[in-house]
């Protein structure tokens, strides 16, 4: 027996040793951990437990049939972050490139129908030079198995992805398809075709960097949620995002101990919002002062910066935020941000997370541009993201509410469970002015004075209308608070709706206007 055993440590250590000492050093030449590395790094100290770590692929061509690395390029297995159980998959660059074939997609694929059997988040550490090109539509026939398992799992466990190296071809769209992208800023990279397949066809002179690197796709694409410094820094907001999350649909995210009764009024919250309701602030403010210990994961930093999306806990509840973002384009609506909070809200709707809505939104965006690029389209998103919600929706209306935009941002009238407003909120068909110079149109011109009729009939319309009290009046909105009480409200919001039951009609999906 103890020769079996020591045969069987000598084949452990093989596998652990991935390309050897050579490739693992030109990994570390690259600013690039290793494989092993990576996961020692994301996971709970001595709680990876590796599966597969035997399996060789099985090609003979090209050569194949005398390089043989045991794992074959992916390390597989269960471990925990945060306490929790979770399953990962690790490519290593070093075995083949991280090259996909079919005995290692057929890893992938098992650690995958495994997560959704037991209920645990999926979480990918990719690096990988592609499809295994000596094994031809085998390798392409094993990222569509991927694929289609991705596909099945999305919104049964949460799916992240974290970009640690190369990710090109159709080795894209396994990430693409996961709830959040990790990207790193001068190593990871994204594209469907490289530089110089776009330089023989397009001949346009691109980068790696600018074409598929992490602040390209943070900012320009919106591929990347998250955009990191170092692969260390990629791997800690890993585990920070998991404290927000529940570990599958039939789960709901950790609460953490919080004395509710402590609350108290945030007197600052009364002095952010301008007199000069066309003067901007910024939304974050009022966030940080909303939610436990000042703490915001935000999500899409850096893209479509006009709305905000991310996690926070409040009153020890984990919730998602959407908030319009005064500081950008006025918190216009665009196609980028439409699209930007209808993918927050249905992650948030899948996984059982409450949600928050803090609006201060003058409509959506005009422009031929934005028509013709199908604002209307994309605006409907967020709309059917919004309607089709059955979690916690509280919505809380800091300053304007103008137009359709007042509908879509979770209004009372889409299932919003609490909307509340401060004395500052417009909540109107359009702006004072627009409206006026519509209304009045005959009799300002018609004036003596036109600029002096205008201002007249401004204060008669703001008074009358451009106040949240209307609204109140016809039971729109649930109160008029003030901005200091805001997080006792919250709280209490969220308390209430714990228990929150509400179903849609059954069918088989609805068609979202993609």
């Amino acid at each position: 027996m103890q020769k079996k055993i020591d045969e069987l440590k000598l084949k452990r250590n093989a596998a652990q040793s991935g390309g050897g000492e050579d490739k693992i050093k030109a990994q570390h030449d690259k600013g690039k951990l290793f494989a092993r590395e990576r996961i020692e790094l994301l996971v709970d100290e001595g709680s990876f437990e590796e599966i597969d770590a035997f399996v060789k692929h099985r090609s003979k061509d090209f050569g194949l049939d005398k390089v043989h690395y045991p794992g074959d390029g992916v390390i597989t297995g269960f471990a925990k972050i945060n306490g929790k159980p979770i399953a990962l998959f690790s490519q290593d660059f070093t075995v083949l490139g991280g090259s996909l074939s079919e005995a290692n997609a057929e890893k992938i694929c098992k650690i995958m129908r495994t997560a959704m059997k037991i209920g645990v988040p999926v979480i990918g550490l990719n690096d990988s030079g592609g499809a295994r090109i000596q094994e031809g539509v085998v390798s392409l026939g094993g990222y569509a198995d991927i694929f289609l398992l991705n596909t099945l799992a999305s919104g049964v466990i949460p799916q992240i992805s974290v970009i640690l190296g190369p990710c090109a071809g159709g080795a894209v769209y396994s990430p693409a398809i996961t709830d959040f992208v990790f990207m790193v800023k001068n190593t990871s990279y994204m594209f469907v075709t490289g530089p110089n397949v776009v330089k023989t066809v397009t001949h346009e002179d691109v980068s790696f960097e600018d074409l598929g690197g992490a602040e390209t796709h943070a900012s320009k694409s919106g591929v990347a949620h998250f955009v990191c410094e170092n692969e260390v820094e990629a791997l800690m907001e890993v585990r920070k995002l998991l404290d927000y999350l529940p570990q599958n649909f039939m789960d709901r995210p950790s609460e953490f101990a919080f004395d509710n009764t402590k609350s108290e009024l945030i007197e600052k919250l009364n002095e952010i919002i301008p007199d000069n309701s066309n003067k901007p602030y910024d939304m974050r403010e009022i966030i940080n002062l909303l939610v436990d210990g000042g703490e915001f994961l935000e999500v899409h930093q850096h893209y479509a910066e006009n709305i905000l999306t991310g996690f926070a806990h409040i009153g020890g509840m984990s919730i998602g935020i959407v908030a319009n973002q005064p500081a950008v384009l006025a918190g216009v609506l665009d196609i980028n941000a439409s699209v930007k909070g209808a993918r927050f809200v249905r992650f948030c709707d899948a996984f059982n997370i409450p949600l928050l809505v803090l609006e201060d939104v003058p409509g959506f965006l005009p422009g031929t541009e934005q028509e013709w690029n199908g604002i209307i389209r994309h605006g409907a998103k967020l709309l059917y993201a919004f309607c089709e919600a059955t979690v916690p929706k509280v919505t809380v209306i800091t300053r304007k509410a103008y137009g359709g935009a007042y509908d879509v941002m979770n209004s009372k009238h889409i299932r919003g469970d609490f909307n509340f407003a401060w004395p500052s909120a417009e909540i109107a068909v359009m702006g004072p002015k627009g409206a006026v110079e519509i209304i009045f149109k005959r009799e300002i011109s018609s004036a003596e004075n036109p600029e002096e009729k205008l201002n007249e009939k401004l204060s008669e319309y703001v008074e009358k209308f451009a106040n949240p009290f209307i609204a109140a009046e016809r039971g729109y909105i649930d109160d008029v608070i003030e901005p200091s009480e805001t997080r006792v409200k919250l709280i209490q919001a969220f308390i209430l709706l714990k228990n929150k039951a509400d179903r849609n009609p059954k069918k088989k999906h609805g068609n979202i206007p993609l």
